[in-house]
């Protein structure tokens, strides 16, 4: 299951470094292609959705199935190797959170850029008419 955890990190990274480079200022010239680039990547980055589905059913039926140590008849090793499996799981829904909310983001920067650019275009052109 680690594989997966890495494969998540590295789609959420990589959302949030296309995201950032489409905001920042100063990439006019390689707007065009981040523009283009990202509009191509955006179907195939979609499968992050569902697959973040699958993870967040993992982590809800390895909670409903965890050995709960509540009680005092737990050793202290026991006791450890459960708040490690809270603080993972905790950790593992963060991930998913951000992965979400980073192809949200980036689905949006990306649509509302590209509708910058087509009324840019039309002022420009209405400018060159007068």
């Amino acid at each position: 299951m680690a594989l997966e955890w890495v494969v998540l990190g590295y789609a959420a990274a990589a959302e949030a470094i296309m995201l950032l480079l489409l905001t920042l200022p100063g990439l006019n010239p390689l707007r065009r292609g981040l523009i283009s680039a990202t509009q191509s990547l955006l179907k195939p980055m979609l499968s992050v959705v569902p697959f973040c589905l699958f993870l967040l059913a993992d982590i809800y039926w390895k909670y409903e199935n965890r050995p709960t140590c509540a009680s005092d008849n737990c050793s202290p090793a026991e006791h450890h190797r459960h708040q490690k499996s809270i603080m993972k799981s905790q950790r593992n829904a963060l991930l998913i959170g951000s992965a979400l909310i980073f192809y949200w983001l980036l689905y949006s920067v990306t649509k509302l850029v590209v509708k910058i650019e087509v009324l840019s275009k039309r002022v420009e052109n209405m400018k060159n008419k007068e």
